[in-house]
């Protein structure tokens, strides 16, 4: 139940940009942002994630809290990019410590990784670092000075795209190179 119920969470959370597009010719900003939060506590209670999640869903939260109070629809855009911030932090801050996150989620399916495969996961980390860096320069671009149907288009579908194409790139790439992988 944990498990669907966090899906639908995290499904719904995804949605956020046409949720902003769509909602803001039937309801206030306050109110947007209001759904959201309830989404991100519910996550939160879930325990959905882990402990690294727990930071970027407070944050979220104060975000949230923020987004309330200005009540405006600017204050909206920025949560794409805000959450691409925090992802970038989680990854980079896994680069210095023994096993960075991919090494992590890899030793999940292989605990002997060899060391090519630890290197590997060293430079998967590091790819995903840049990707979170520039997918986060864009989403803040389109908050700043895109039209709501170009930061929707971006941050709603674009993103997502960008983020699958770069999933489903890195696993050929391990297939053809990892042969421990295979």
């Amino acid at each position: 139940m944990r498990v669907a119920l966090n899906s639908l969470i995290g499904l719904l959370t995804l949605a956020y940009p046409f949720a902003v597009y769509f909602g803001m010719h039937y309801v206030e900003p306050r109110v947007i942002a209001g759904i959201l939060l309830a989404l991100l506590v519910l996550r939160l209670a879930g325990r959905a994630g882990g402990q690294w999640m727990r930071p970027l869903l407070i944050a979220g939260m104060l975000y949230c809290g923020f987004a309330i109070w200005a009540n405006n629809l600017i204050a909206l855009r920025f949560y794409p990019a805000l959450v691409s911030a925090g992802m970038l932090l989680i990854f980079a801050w896994s680069l210095w410590s023994p096993q960075p996150l991919i090494e992590r989620l890899a030793r999940l399916q292989h605990p002997n990784l060899p060391p090519e495969g630890v290197v590997y996961t060293r430079r998967v980390t590091q790819v995903w670092c840049v990707f979170f860096l520039m997918n986060g320069l864009i989403a803040l671009a389109t908050a700043l000075w895109g039209s709501f149907e170009q930061w929707s288009l971006y941050n709603g579908l674009i993103s997502y795209l960008l983020m699958g194409a770069l999933f489903g790139g890195e696993y050929i790439v391990r297939l053809r190179t990892q042969k421990h992988a295979r």
